[in-house]
């Protein structure tokens, strides 16, 4: 990702479209939920029947839609640990 790309931020129009920038890759993803890397740590989305519209890395946007209740974030993700370790502390 260009050096000028590394701002992160969550933009959510009406609970049913996000679109992510800084984003670094995408963990997982179901319908239920969307785990990205980003430049800041993870961000989990959460919600139903959900769908990452487009993702362009070299860019580190992601855009999705679908019925979200809710996200987060976690501390940065340390060296070495399983995505399952990181999401479920």
């Amino acid at each position: 990702m260009a050096e000028e790309n590394k701002k992160h931020s969550v933009t959510m129009d009406s609970r049913s479209r996000v679109s992510i920038s800084g984003v670094l890759d995408v963990l997982s993803f179901d319908e239920d939920s969307i785990v990205a890397d980003t430049v800041d740590g993870a961000v989990v989305l959460r919600g139903h029947e959900l769908h990452i519209n487009s993702i362009d890395l070299d860019k580190g946007e992601l855009m999705a839609d679908g019925a979200f209740t809710g996200f987060g974030y976690e501390d940065a993700p340390a060296e070495k640990q399983s995505l399952f370790g990181r999401i479920f502390r």
